[in-house]
């Protein structure tokens, strides 16, 4: 990476969070011109919420400003509340009325961060965006691979995986090669207000963690009750919206059993959640659609990898193809539990991100 400091000028995402704090200070102290930002992303009445606590809300300005002003960076807001709208709480809200459970942070990273962002660092006359991401990349052989980071616990490279190498060539994760606690530590030592915050845990724009209560809110409407039932066609119950509902879940079903029974089909066309045992949640295979390739190129033929399928799950050896419409065929050695459309399945070679896409069907 010491190659890109020839120029010395970055835009610091600033979530009001230690990370990013952090991630500025250390840009600084490497000598760049730094311009800190926060991106104002939504409105209360966006979402329906109080934004106290999240990432946009006026605490969280505040301190990012607070940050900026100790280390001596001029610091900006950018509202792209419609941006955010376009392109991450509409196809969040789409995707749960399709039956699917979706990965925003992934979507507003790819449009959000890494292009819109990156567009007006450009204009500012800065050639690099950097962000408080732990996640970590290498440029070798004239190319610039996304690799996960050292802190495995931290590691944020799923959530990375719609990146380009164009993109990775102007962007700097400082944080890629610390633990979250050295993090802390160099922000207590540089006694920024951020320091001892707390990690968020939450989507965003969900800060109580309520997924069905913030789509009704958007979109102003109930949703129809139906039917929950058993593998074999039996009503156990009647849901409350299908867009409440997720493969996999096991508590809030509301329905008497002899025996824990799970979510393992979201029939959205007959508005039937169906549930069944835990041992049919596990599958093999699963079809993965908008594949990207960091380097741009897919592998041809079957290769060997090792693949996720959220963001919080271990990656497993896997087999994939790549489909003759561009979609990819991932099949586990072993079968995987509850691998949900919507999610992403990402793609690795030890610690280097190949890629990954929107489950679609498993």
């Amino acid at each position: 990476m010491d190659n890109k400091n020839e120029k010395k000028t970055a835009l610091i995402a600033m979530s009001g969070g230690v990370d990013s704090s952090v991630a500025a200070s250390l840009m600084k102290d490497r000598g760049f011109d730094c311009i800190g930002c926060t991106m104002r992303l939504y409105e209360n009445d966006m979402i329906g919420e109080d934004l106290f606590g999240t990432c946009c809300s006026l605490k969280d300005t505040e301190d990012a400003r607070a940050v900026t002003e100790k280390i001596g960076i001029p610091y900006y807001i950018f509202h792209y509340e419609k941006e955010f709208i376009d392109n991450v709480i509409e196809p969040f809200v789409c995707s749960y009325e399709r039956g699917e459970t979706p990965n925003p942070c992934i979507r507003c990273n790819k449009y959000l961060k890494f292009d819109i962002l990156y567009q007006k660092a450009k204009e500012l006359g800065c050639e690099y965006i950097v962000t408080g991401h732990y996640a970590r990349i290498e440029e070798k052989d004239g190319h610039f691979y996304l690799k996960k980071a050292l802190d495995l616990t931290k590691d944020q490279s799923y959530v990375l995986y719609d990146l380009t190498e164009e993109q990775l060539s102007h962007t700097f994760f400082p944080l890629g090669d610390y633990t979250k606690n050295t993090a802390r530590q160099m922000a207590d030592e540089k006694e920024f207000v951020t320091s001892h915050k707390s990690d968020s845990q939450d989507i965003c724009f969900v800060p109580d963690g309520d997924y069905a209560g913030m789509i009704r809110r958007y979109r102003n409407k109930d949703y129809p009750k139906g039917p929950i039932v058993d593998a074999q066609g039996n009503v156990l119950g009647e849901h409350n919206g299908i867009i409440g509902y997720t493969i996999g879940q096991r508590r809030g079903l509301g329905v008497p059993a002899d025996r824990r029974l799970y979510v393992t089909k979201l029939d959205v066309e007959n508005n039937t959640v169906v549930l069944s045992d835990n041992s049919d949640l596990f599958e093999k295979e699963v079809l993965v659609r908008d594949f990207n390739w960091i380097t741009g190129e897919a592998p041809k033929g079957e290769f060997r990898c090792m693949a996720k399928v959220r963001y919080r799950h271990k990656e497993q050896p896997a087999t994939a193809v790549i489909l003759e419409d561009g979609h990819a065929r991932i099949t586990f050695d072993e079968p995987q539990r509850a691998i949900t459309a919507g999610q992403s399945a990402v793609l690795y070679e030890s610690d280097i991100v190949l890629g990954g896409g929107i489950i679609y069907k498993s």
